[in-house]
């Protein structure tokens, strides 16, 4: 096995891994921020408002991430090396 493919399936396990984890990760997120607001606002229901504006401002920021982590794996896969069709014939043809 030569470096090139060594390259090419490095590139695709980085890529292919950062965003799944990413989106387990805000999913957890996600939960915990929805379960503490809904239950700060069973405790206070005056401060429903407040709680539910600080909840989704949250939830946006922890959604952000998730694009974030999209924008850097598709860099990754299509900014920083992923060859193309003749560079991948050559390979295939050196294995």
């Amino acid at each position: 096995m030569n470096s090139g493919w060594i390259y090419l399936a490095a590139l695709a396990l980085g890529a292919g891994f950062g965003v799944p984890v990413a989106v387990l990760s805000a999913a957890l997120g996600q939960g915990r921020a929805g379960a503490a607001g809904i239950e700060g606002i069973a405790r206070q229901p005056e401060a429903a408002g407040r709680i539910q504006t600080a909840m989704i401002i949250v939830l946006a920021l922890i959604e952000s991430l998730v694009i974030y982590a999209l924008l850097i794996s598709l860099a990754i896969l299509f900014g920083f090396g992923l060859p193309h069709g003749d560079v991948v014939l050559q390979q295939m043809g050196k294995s």
